[in-house]
């Protein structure tokens, strides 16, 4: 390897190490959170409507997820960033009204109760979430240009600093809240929303010096309609991963023993879906280091060897005596389950490997202009993952590798095809200045 190649790995490192950290630590915001709201006098069941009624809120604002890929496309000059905060903006008013009419009572009833069959019990703190999760949905969607910007400027550490903060002070406030009794499902969004706040507002700190010096546009600036329509097939194909993940646990529930392999298949993906989502993180690093003329790409390289040891991390936990103690003490599964919760966690081991190479292959799609590859790959995810579901469940396998089975196969299928739809079809010439920088996170 020569000392070029050196370089670039370092680079690489260094930016993508803090995206990852990043990822990971947003994964830990939710359960903190849901210690306050069990503690009221619903107990667990509202935790139940704060998981049911975030669900509802995360498909609302799909188009976040997607924003950051538009963001490190278009928004390098200073016209394209004004454009895409407006777009950002308008989007998120969009999300929050959308959600603030479901909260009228019919409707959230509908929705809650006959829709997802809730129970009462549930459906109660799920509507009264949702009502006072309306601002918390506008703000995400303010924070991505912050968080942009820093991105196009490579400054992954920096902006990871805003959301470790945030983990940091949610973690504080916790503990404060059960001490003061200020506990459920309205103390929980309190306890989310703050920390957020301020994450927002340091990431707009932490963002001014690069807002100040991006370039002014030398070519026709992107309109707010090419931006979105750029998103659009992005946070389609967002829909389709979430559809899976829904298919998935449908064959599961369908399988012999759905009462263990539940559990222990969903306890066991809870290590390995962070590991998996700092994965994603990877198709940053395409659109900050793009492709030259190469056939192996350094950021190739690195995302294959990220994605081996991302899938090997969550063996640790299989080790004694973490496995006891994290899945018989923290996650209360019996002692005579960990024989399955080994075999699921070592078949888990090429699914954040095959997630980083769809993620790869987003980025090549995002970079060259073409979301639609995008769209069409997650849709190739969604029919391998019923496919897969439909044959294992035919030929009697467990549920544990019902799951396994279908988001490995899923996420490379994905990948392969949107690497075959690259390669046939031209790069689209759409007005977004030159590509020289980075790329960032989700909420």
């Amino acid at each position: 390897m020569d000392n070029q190649q050196t370089t670039d790995v370092w680079q690489l490192a260094r930016f993508f190490l803090p995206l990852a950290l990043q990822a990971v630590a947003q994964a830990f915001s939710h359960p903190l959170v849901a210690m306050v709201a069990s503690r009221g006098p619903g107990g667990p069941l509202n935790m139940a409507g704060l998981a049911q009624s975030g669900s509802v809120m995360m498909f609302l604002g799909m188009f976040a997820m997607y924003y950051m890929t538009t963001g490190m496309v278009f928004a390098k000059t200073r016209q394209g960033y004004k454009t895409f905060w407006r777009v950002c903006f308008w989007t998120g008013f969009t999300a929050s009204l959308l959600q603030a009419i479901l909260c009228v009572p019919a409707l959230s009833h509908i929705l809650f109760g006959k829709v997802m069959g809730l129970p009462t019990s549930i459906e109660s703190p799920a509507r009264i979430t949702l009502f006072l999760t309306i601002p918390l949905q506008l703000i995400f969607f303010l924070r991505i240009p912050y968080q942009v910007a820093m991105y196009n400027g490579r400054a992954t550490g920096r902006a990871s600093l805003a959301t470790m903060g945030r983990i940091a002070l949610t973690a504080l406030l916790v503990p404060v809240f059960c001490l003061l009794e200020w506990v459920g499902p309205i103390w929980a969004v309190v306890c989310l929303t703050i920390p957020v706040m301020l994450e927002t507002v340091t990431s707009f700190l932490f963002a001014k010096p690069f807002l100040r010096t991006l370039p002014p546009a030398t070519t026709q600036p992107p309109k707010a309609g090419d931006m979105f329509l750029f998103s659009l097939p992005l946070s389609i194909g967002g829909y389709f991963l979430v559809l899976s993940a829904i298919t998935l646990s449908a064959f599961i529930a369908r399988a012999p023993r759905p009462e263990l392999m539940l559990p222990v298949y969903f306890i066991t993906l809870g290590i390995v879906s962070p590991l998996s989502y700092a994965a994603t993180r990877l198709q940053a690093m395409v659109l900050a280091f793009p492709p030259s003329a190469k056939d192996n790409p350094p950021t190739l390289r690195f995302s294959v060897i990220a994605g081996i040891i991302l899938g090997l991390i969550p063996l640790i936990f299989i080790i004694s005596p973490l496995i006891e103690w994290y899945y018989v003490k923290l996650q209360k599964l019996a002692a005579a389950d960990l024989d399955y919760v080994r075999l699921t966690a070592i078949a888990l081991v090429t699914f954040p490997f095959a997630v980083a190479l769809r993620a790869y292959g987003e980025g090549l799609a995002a970079w060259m202009k073409k979301p639609m590859a995008v769209l069409i790959g997650h849709g190739f995810y969604m029919m391998t993952v019923v496919a897969c579901g439909f044959i294992a469940l035919i030929a009697g396998l467990p549920g544990y590798m019902i799951g396994t089975i279908g988001l490995t196969l899923g996420s490379l299928a994905s990948a392969i095809m949107i690497r075959k739809l690259l390669k046939t079809s031209p790069k689209k010439d759409i007005p977004v200045g030159q590509t020289t920088t980075a790329f960032g996170p989700l909420r």
